[in-house]
């Protein structure tokens, strides 16, 4: 995604938030994360801890997922609201013993809201988190530690580089090369 479908989806999920703040809480720390869909959605508080969630069931197996501060304030803000004793962090409105329910059909509303591509899918934020982690200067071994893989090449597959990054990127290298006198101009 870029900085600007980024910035309309905010805007799409902050028009959203006090009627439907389950769902944009799910959305938000999916793109805070890089948690898969069902692993947010099969999130129990026993799973949240200071600092981390503890992951029992993901695609690879158990893992730790680290947290930063917005991630932790959505949590401690679902924890403090929390009307129901049900041990899920988005339990079902009409059964709390019950994760709640897909975010398909919230997603696709929030995709048209933000004008985002018709393409872009629920799962592309954990692709636009490992993208952001590399573009930030992560290497693709600690987004592949963040995003709980266990081979780097599953990573290389995630991280899609923009072509603004790239293109600075580019600049960087010719500077490095125009600065050892490599190439005239």
């Amino acid at each position: 995604m870029s900085d600007a479908e980024f910035q309309r989806l905010a805007t799409a999920l902050d028009r959203h938030a006090l009627i439907r703040p389950d769902q944009v809480d799910a959305v938000r720390l999916l793109l805070l994360t890089g948690c898969r869909h069902g692993e947010v959605l099969g999130l129990q508080w026993q799973d949240v801890h200071p600092g981390y969630l503890d992951l029992r069931d993901s695609k690879t197996g158990p893992r730790k997922v680290l947290l930063g501060e917005p991630a932790t304030a959505i949590l401690a803000k679902r924890r403090q609201g929390r009307q129901d004793n049900s041990s899920f962090v988005f339990p079902r409105a009409d059964d709390p013993n019950r994760p709640g329910p897909s975010l398909k059909s919230f997603w696709l509303i929030m995709r048209r809201e933000a004008e985002l591509p018709p393409t872009l899918r629920l799962h592309d934020l954990r692709h636009s988190y490992a993208s952001l982690a590399v573009m930030n200067g992560e290497t693709l071994y600690m987004t592949g530690k963040l995003l709980g893989h266990r081979h780097a090449g599953s990573t290389q597959r995630y991280a899609h580089l923009s072509d603004d990054y790239l293109l600075e990127a580019a600049e960087r290298v010719a500077a490095a090369i125009l600065e050892r006198g490599g190439a005239a101009t």
